[in-house]
């Protein structure tokens, strides 16, 4: 047996074998059967991305309600901190306001 048989690969002798059973067992009706397993094929692929899409879908949409994605740096407003401005006249004393 060769190494690739117990990863569960199966090699050319057993390939044969398995298309041997497949002709005694289906005969005429092999590609029959062959294009019917085709198409459950593709309807469960279809399945899947049908799941994957609504779990996308419900996933994005609990994460921001207002887009999808996130701005690109050229178009998201810079946010800057409000400059400190000193006052333009000196504090006044409440001593002086009284007299």
């Amino acid at each position: 047996m060769t190494t690739l048989a117990f990863i569960g690969a199966p090699g050319p002798m057993e390939m044969m074998i398995i298309g041997i059973i497949a002709l005694l067992l289906f005969g005429k009706r092999l590609p029959e059967v062959a294009r019917s397993m085709g198409k459950g094929i593709v309807e469960f692929k279809k399945g899947i991305a049908g799941v994957e899409d609504e779990v996308n879908r419900s996933v994005y949409s609990s994460e921001s309600t207002s887009s999808s994605r996130p701005l690109p740096a050229e178009e998201r407003e810079e946010v800057t901190a409000p400059k400190f401005e000193p006052p333009a006249s000196a504090p006044q004393s409440p001593a002086s306001d009284q007299a």
